[in-house]
């Protein structure tokens, strides 16, 4: 895996800006010492991707809360590890879900029974060019956030940003609402800043290979 080169010195200098009197503190959220980061599905067969829907890590192994905001602060970039489908998987998923591959980084804020609103977004990334690599973006405008927030990936067309095969400890939710949860192909992205989704569905043995990049308030 390689991580882009112009994407991490860009959020290296986002980080550099913060004043040196600050004592903030730099975590990648999403980033487990205990459970590293694990490949994600394609290109094996089945190759399974992420489509249309919104996400975020429920659980990873007896680690909860993998995306929820520990401390307000700010989110300055994000990082996605993605798998590398051949030709003819990148063609069924073109042609079958809306187009080329692309994400965005969403913050939701969480209500009762499983709705979240989605307060802010980072700019859509295609992910093409990136395929079997680790990429890592940084935002054009950072995001204000608050402890107890959650960081979400939405996934307007697909991404190869799956792992499976995984313990049935570790789980992702999907802003799917009950009895839509293979619904694979019906869109579901959150997309509308300010918008409220139910995220219903839980997918067991799975793991979003995502993280972000956050700076707390001093």
């Amino acid at each position: 895996m390689k991580r882009s080169m112009k994407a991490t010195m860009m959020a290296a200098l986002t980080v550099f800006a913060v004043p040196a009197a600050a004592l903030a503190t730099l975590t990648e959220q999403g980033e487990l010492a205990d459970y590293p980061m694990p490949k994600p599905a394609c290109p094996d067969r089945p190759c399974l991707a992420i489509s249309k829907t919104s996400g975020y890590q429920a659980k990873v192994e007896t680690t909860r809360s993998v995306h929820v905001i520990p401390r307000d602060g700010r989110i300055v970039a994000w990082s996605v590890s993605l798998g590398k489908p051949g030709t003819d998987q990148t063609k069924f998923f073109n042609e079958n879900l809306g187009g080329e591959s692309r994400a965005q980084i969403t913050i939701l804020r969480p209500g009762n029974k499983l709705y979240y609103r989605n307060v802010h977004q980072g700019e859509p990334q295609k992910l093409s060019k990136y395929f079997g690599q680790t990429v890592q973006f940084a935002l054009e405008k950072t995001i204000p956030v608050k402890k107890g927030w959650v960081i979400g990936l939405t996934v307007p067309t697909w991404a190869p940003a799956l792992a499976v095969n995984l313990p049935g400890t570790t789980s992702w939710r999907a802003s799917r609402k009950k009895g839509k949860c293979n619904d694979f192909d019906r869109q579901t992205a959150q997309t509308k800043e300010m918008g409220i989704s139910q995220f219903y569905c839980l997918y067991r043995t799975a793991r979003l290979t995502y993280t972000a990049t956050l700076i707390s308030t001093p």
